[in-house]
């Protein structure tokens, strides 16, 4: 067949095809457009879940008769003008394509004002960019788009529409991922002219957070922390939730970049791992966070519908924003005042402890390393720990990383003192009160019960153990030279030539994790050193996904991963065994020891460590007051 042209119709048909997917699509491009207007207000009324009906109003600036007929033609714009106008995009549309391709697939009628004009001016359209007659509307300032019988022209597209609940779900959750992105708009959404969201405009922090708890529940903002970060030219703010406050589904991860709601994989990446020993396996974290950078740094049109965005500087991006999160989570601990006050306890912990089932009790090893001094790969000597009138929980002497984790796993369960009697505590002055309290009770020999001013609280003392001594291995593990150890018989890796070539590039990044990594062809690379910590594992498999990371991300965990895996281990079989009688020496000891460390809020797997009763949740357990 010949080359020809085809026609104007089809084209936009086609176009439609990529940005019009179903009616909320159609909704996402004009409520954008609503954004770029400048607009306060917007109102969206839907009818048989958008295939009968979609109309926006907005209050924005409007657009001019003359331009009417542009909007209504593809490649048309004022939002661009020139390449570097492409390169630092700061509109939330800009493409040229929605209005034609929306109008190739619907009846659309467009009616707009500017604030001088003497009327509002309608055109409607069908999408063959022809036969433009704008027509005097008494329309008041501001744009309204109406359009009616979505696909009607192409049938096929329209049987590939769900149900009018499941269509207008879509809308309802993507207005509301709308609203969480603007604070200073008021959105109005219907449904077959019922009412079913009507946010106002929040200027203050509270009327802000009061939005985000009227979308994502007011559990959420109970149970999150308030961050700002700001460096290297980014800036990121926003709410985090509490690793004890997670969900089976990823339906509650808002990330915004320049105020635009994508999905990136580099941002999930990062936000894994930043929950990485702190959440319960097969839980995900919640969150809606802003990212600010400069325009010239994010490739915003990278996607069709705008859904996703490329970095400039993905490494950059990804490392701050781990280390963003990290801290917002290493600080959660007692007595800090970035932490809420709940997450570890809860306004509505009366209906919980109702409800909730009888805990199970996890099986646990018995042990204390915190007595343990390492020499030469063995354990040299173990003391009965000593505390002072003021409890104090002393960290080992001199204490390094053994070189044997298996010896030293081993070595754990026969060093931990036998109990000593219950001796009364002395009564703590003002001066000496503790986030934490003091220690009262060791209920079942598997909680300790403290007494606050404020309350009481109850501590897992094996989970609370394992996440001190976690946390110690980690650093003693960080701070000092890794460990390394030739292999007897090398390992020879073979790869893609990229891989080896990534690996050449990369040989400094794995010296210093104790891997001795040579390239010894063009598709083979040889394995001669390795950490003593990872003795046993698969180390061909291990190179492998670290050499797919960089290639995917430009950078790579998997070998702190599973450093920090073995850690957790020792760490487990390392601390306080349930069951075993704790002193009251020993459980303050305890305390204060938590109180200084990092994500103390769970243990190495995720489960809570510790939790609050306030006077005022024990009077309702009573109905004293009432």
């Amino acid at each position: 067949m010949r080359i020809h042209s085809l026609p104007t119709q089809l084209v936009n048909q086609i176009a439609a095809g990529e940005v019009v997917e179903r009616p909320s699509s159609v909704v996402k491009e004009l409520v954008e457009n609503c954004f770029d207007a400048g607009a306060s207000q917007v109102t969206i009324d839907i009818e048989q879940g958008g295939a009968r009906l979609i109309k926006i109003r907005d209050n924005g600036c409007g657009i001019v008769k003359e331009d009417l007929p542009l909007a209504l033609s593809r490649h048309a714009t004022s939002k661009i003008a020139s390449l570097k106008d492409l390169e630092q995009v700061v509109s939330m549309g800009f493409r040229g394509e929605a209005l034609p391709s929306i109008s190739s697939v619907a009846r659309l009628t467009l009616i707009s004002r500017i604030s001088d004009a003497d009327c509002a001016w309608k055109v409607n359209a069908d999408g063959t960019e022809q036969n433009f007659d704008p027509q005097p509307d008494p329309h008041p300032q501001g744009t309204t788009v109406d359009v009616r019988d979505l696909f009607y022209n192409t049938p096929a597209r329209r049987k590939f529409l769900k149900t009018e609940k499941t269509e207008f779900a879509h809308i309802e959750t993507l207005i509301q991922r709308m609203a969480l992105s603007r604070f200073d708009m008021g959105f109005t959404l219907t449904h077959n002219q019922k009412e079913i969201l009507n946010l106002k405009p929040a200027a203050t922090d509270a009327e802000q957070e009061q939005r985000i708890a009227g979308i994502c529940g007011s559990a959420f903002i109970e149970n999150s922390v308030k961050i700002d970060f700001a460096a290297s030219g980014l800036q990121l703010t926003g709410w985090v939730g509490l690793p004890t406050f997670s969900r089976s589904q990823q339906d509650m991860q808002f990330f915004y970049v320049n105020g635009r709601l994508v999905r990136d994989k580099l941002v999930s990446h990062a936000v894994k791992q930043a929950y990485q020993d702190v959440l319960f396996h097969g839980r995900h974290p919640v969150f809606v966070l802003y990212l600010t950078l400069d325009p010239t740094l994010v490739d915003v049109n990278a996607h069709p519908a705008k859904l996703e965005v490329r970095f400039r500087e993905g490494r950059l991006v990804h490392d701050f924003l781990f280390s963003a999160l990290h801290r917002s989570l290493a600080d959660l601990r007692p007595g800090n005042d970035n932490r809420p006050n709940v997450g570890w306890v809860s306004d509505s912990v009366t209906q919980q402890l109702e409800s909730a089932p009888s805990p199970q009790r996890q099986p646990v090893l018995d042990a204390n390393p915190n007595n343990v001094a390492w020499q030469n790969d063995s354990v040299t000597q173990h003391t009965k720990p000593h505390f002072d009138t003021k409890p104090t929980y002393r960290p080992p002497q001199q204490a390094s990383l053994p070189l044997h984790v298996e010896e030293a796993i081993q070595a754990y369960a026969s060093l931990y003192p036998k109990p000593e009697p219950m001796v009364q505590p002395t009564e703590p002055t003002q001066a000496e009160a503790r986030p934490l309290g003091y220690a009262i009770a060791h209920l079942h020999n598997i909680y300790i019960l403290s007494e606050t001013p404020t309350g009481i609280i109850l501590v897992d003392a094996h989970a609370a153990h394992e996440r001190v001594t976690y946390e110690r291995l980690k650093q003693q593990h960080q701070n000092g030279a890794v460990p390394s150890q030739p292999l007897l018989l090398p390992i020879k890796i073979t790869v893609s030539v990229a891989e080896a070539d990534l690996a050449e590039d990369e040989h400094e990044f794995f010296n210093t994790l104790g891997f001795e990594l040579n390239r010894s062809g063009p598709e083979t690379i040889v394995l001669r050193s390795i950490p003593v910590l990872l003795g046993n594992t698969d180390m061909e498999a291990l190179v492998r996904d670290v050499l797919a990371d960089l290639t995917e991300h430009g950078m790579s965990q998997r070998i702190q991963e599973k450093s920090n895996e073995i850690l957790a281990k020792a760490a487990c079989h390392g601390s306080v065994r349930a069951h075993r009688r704790l002193t009251v020496d020993e459980m303050n000891a305890l305390l204060r020891d938590m109180e200084q460390t990092e994500r103390i809020g769970q243990c190495n797997h995720g489960r809570p460590t510790w939790v609050e009763l306030s006077t005022h949740d024990l009077d309702k357990f009573f109905l004293r007051g009432q």
